[in-house]
This record gives C-alpha cells, sequence and structure tokens, in this order.
C-alpha cells in the first residue's frame, strides 16, 4: 500500500467574503477566470474538466478546453459521436469543474448541454488551423482503430485531397452549450475552513446565492 497521508498543503493565498458578491454566478466567475488567465501561475485557465453519465451507467471524466462563456452558459467543441457525445445525447445532464491550483480555487458547474446552432460551429471550425480542422475530420473519435500509423496515413490523404483548398466542418463535429442550473465557487482557506459559495438558479431564472459548510 502507498501511504499517501502525509500529502497536505496549507491554502492561504486568497479569501471569498460575503460582501461584494455579485447577484449574477457570471460575474464572479468572470472575474476569476480573468485573475487565473493573467496570473502566470496558470498554464491554461480554459482547461475544465467534463463529467459525464455513459451509456454504460458509469460516469466519465475528461479535460475539454472552454471556448466560450456569456451570461447563457458555457461552450465546448468536440465530436458529437464520441463517447462523450453519445453520453449527452442520451442525458445532457453534465458537471464542468475548473481547477487553479495556483490561486487555490475551484469551479464546480451543474448544467444541462445543448447542441450551439450549426453557423457558430461553422464560424468556430473556420478560426480553426487547418491541422486542427484535418484532425477532427480524422479522428471518429472514441473508436478503436488498429494503430497510430493508421490516423497518419489517413491525414496524408487528408492533407492531399484539400491542399489549396477550403475545409468544411464534418456534420458530426460542434459544439455544446452548457446551461448551468447550480454554480460554485470554492476557495481554499486555513485549516481546511474553505469557502464555499454556491448560485443556484430558480424558477424565476434569477439566482439564489448560499454559503456552504467546508
Amino acid at each position: 500500500m502507498e501511504d499517501l497521508s502525509n500529502y497536505r498543503q496549507s491554502y492561504e493565498k486568497s479569501e471569498l467574503g460575503d460582501m461584494g458578491l455579485p447577484d449574477e454566478p457570471m460575474e464572479l466567475f468572470r472575474k476569476w477566470f480573468y485573475e487565473a488567465d493573467e496570473s502566470g501561475l496558470v498554464h491554461e485557465a480554459n482547461a475544465m474538466t467534463v463529467s459525464t453519465l455513459g451509456l454504460d451507467g458509469f460516469p466519465k471524466s475528461r479535460i475539454v478546453l472552454l471556448k466560450q462563456f456569456t451570461y447563457e452558459g458555457f461552450v465546448f467543441y468536440t465530436n458529437y459521436e464520441s463517447e462523450k457525445g453519445k453520453a449527452i445525447a442520451e442525458n445532457p445532464n453534465l458537471c464542468l469543474s475548473f481547477f487553479w491550483p495556483g490561486l487555490e480555487r475551484q469551479v464546480i458547474i451543474k448544467g444541462v448541454a445543448e447542441k450551439v446552432i450549426p453557423n457558430l460551429s461553422d464560424g468556430y471550425f473556420e478560426s480553426r488551423p487547418d491541422g486542427s480542422k484535418l484532425g477532427a475530420i480524422v479522428s471518429h473519435q472514441s473508436e478503436i482503430i488498429p494503430n497510430r500509423n493508421y490516423l497518419e496515413e489517413k491525414l496524408k490523404a487528408l492533407e492531399k485531397e484539400f491542399e489549396g483548398k477550403e475545409i468544411p466542418r464534418p456534420d458530426y463535429w460542434g459544439g455544446y452549450l452548457v446551461r448551468p442550473v447550480e454554480i460554485e465557487f470554492w476557495q481554499g482557506r486555513p485549516n481546511r475552513l474553505h469557502d464555499r459559495i454556491r448560485y443556484k438558479v430558480l424558477h424565476d431564472y434569477s439566482w439564489q446565492r448560499d454559503r456552504l459548510s467546508p
């Protein structure tokens, strides 16, 4: 047995007080996101964990990059026919989480995913480097393949096919908007008495804010 009981750290960098908290959680998310992005302590502030309930009944989490956020919610892009895409089609309730250890902060979001309108997916796909566009076409994400060379050969063939041409977005690739129903902000504090502020959406689309015990 590997004993990790001595792995511990004291969180002392900041606090999340009750004064000055906004009524809308997206205002606080925006503030925290740009503090993380500009801190120099976080490599990819938009890297988030997306957790879905798989068709096999097991939850599964993976890192995906956040590409837009608005007062409506959070947008990421993926293959709709991937394992996560199939899971979302069956059960659109999912969880997003951000962990910014350099700031001793995390944000946990419960939400409902829906596909974004096609022209939004088209616009983002067009902004991607050609290599990323071709990679989206090459990869039938989550499917079993014989070896790495299989992908490389498919990529070479597509590079030749689309040389000097516009690369279209495949129908099976696009974005999801996750509309939040609950957002929790966690700030590490000394003695494990962390600050936890939870926002829950109400029937009139206003937000209820509560402080939770750590």
